[in-house]
């Protein structure tokens, strides 16, 4: 299947009460398990990738990764560059075929933010592609991006004449979230979500998930956050199967690759599933197949 828009992903699952897992993948194998989990369990997905992993692995080398893999299964997939702060990453992306891009301009001032915000959306919509909009750092650094600092959090009139004037799709507000890994359950301003949702009529993208209850999940969702970001959780997934069986390996003595990748594989996909699960997007879209093993 092509690509798939974000925001007809995204908007649908406003209206119908479920969020889009929008997971970051960090090689071809993540990429592999999380597509597998969604073929399995009939979700859309939004496969996410951080500059350091568009840097790290190729911007051309990732494209077609994503195309080999995504391209011949039923589901819908949009392809999200996230917390990109360097216009020139975000060009380049877009010229690539990337659909959809997280401006980060958090940094700025909000009307310096909002102005080039204003030509970032104007760039995607020449390639058909859709943009989230950012003007609250969240707290944490997440592939070599964001701050521990936490930031000022915005009024609901300065947010929502942010979206309104520059057009973006989704919008990521900071409501008590952190990237990384929580020490403890963090209390949420959820009703932040629904003030915005009524306010601007778009879907809100919900950072710094991994480590949210289910409850927290559900609730938040229900009140109109139809992007949930997943990253941690994947590369705790990633690296603890890792572990887990190189230690083995060691102990036993026995080093066979094939094995290991099966391993990360299958953890990364169980999280995957777990998620998809959590957010409602299951049976959403496409038709039952069993993926890769």
């Amino acid at each position: 299947m092509p690509v798939a828009p974000l925001k007809e992903l995204v908007d649908e699952a406003l209206a119908k009460g479920y969020a889009v897992p929008a997971i970051n993948i960090v090689d071809e194998l993540s990429l592999r398990a999380v597509v597998d989990a969604a073929v399995e369990l009939r979700s859309p997905l939004i496969v996410q990738t951080s500059v350091k992993t568009v840097k790290s692995v190729g911007r051309d080398v990732l494209k077609a990764m994503f195309d080999a893999t995504v391209g011949p299964e039923p589901v819908p997939v949009a392809l999200h560059l996230d917390h990109c702060p360097d216009r020139e990453v975000i060009s380049s992306c877009l010229a690539a075929g990337w659909n959809s891009v997280l401006f980060d301009a958090s940094a700025l001032p909000v009307e310096e933010n909002q102005r080039q915000t204003v030509e970032v959306v104007a760039e995607a919509r020449r390639y058909g592609a859709h943009v989230e909009g950012e003007i609250e750092g969240i707290t944490g650094v997440e592939d070599g991006v964001g701050s521990d600092t936490v930031s000022e959090r915005q009024s609901l009139e300065v947010a929502t004449r942010f979206v309104e004037t520059t057009g973006v799709d989704v919008f990521a507000p900071a409501i008590g979230n952190a990237h990384g890994i929580y020490r403890s359950t963090p209390e949420l301003d959820s009703q932040r979500i629904t003030d915005l949702v009524a306010a601007t009529g778009i879907p809100m993208a919900l950072h710094g998930g991994s480590g949210l209850t289910p409850e927290q999940f559900r609730d938040l969702i229900g009140r109109g956050c139809a992007k949930v970001n997943i990253s941690t959780a994947l590369k705790v997934a990633y690296m603890k199967s890792s572990l887990e069986h190189l230690e083995q390996a060691r102990a036993q003595d026995k080093w066979d690759p094939p094995t290991l990748f099966r391993n990360i594989h299958a953890a990364v996909k169980a999280m995957a599933a777990e998620y998809i699960e959590i957010f409602g997007s299951g049976g959403h879209s496409g038709s039952p197949s069993g993926g890769h093993a």
